[in-house]
């Protein structure tokens, strides 16, 4: 059997906005932990802040973002998953591959037709 390679993964994790700040600091290290605990190493984790929702989720209209980069075996995301769905902070997440791990954060403006 041969060992796997850990992969670079970009996640992005939508918790309660609700949480107090104790309670959201949990949550996120909750997250890194199951990533940890299954062999995986966290990169870089950029917190976006408290943002409106696109459309309402669960009565939830805000959540606060998180984009974490992590490495891990592509064997351990469906174990991850199972775990996340048992978080009920968590409103929504999504995890993709990823080619680079980004230091920092640029948003082009959005170009108006006229």
């Amino acid at each position: 059997m041969s060992k796997q390679e850990r992969r670079l993964y970009e996640g992005m994790y939508i918790l309660n906005a609700s949480l107090s700040e104790d309670a959201l600091k949990k949550s996120l290290e909750r997250i890194t932990k199951t990533i940890e605990d299954g062999g995986g190493e966290i990169h870089k984790i950029h917190e976006m802040g408290r943002k409106k929702l696109a459309y309402e989720i669960d009565n939830h209209k805000q959540g606060h973002y998180f984009l974490l980069y992590f490495s891990v075996v592509p064997t351990l995301i469906e174990e991850m998953w199972k775990e996340y769905h048992l978080n009920e902070d968590l409103i929504r997440f999504v995890t993709m591959r990823a080619e680079e791990v980004l230091e920092k954060l640029e948003f082009k403006p959005l170009i108006e037709e006229v």
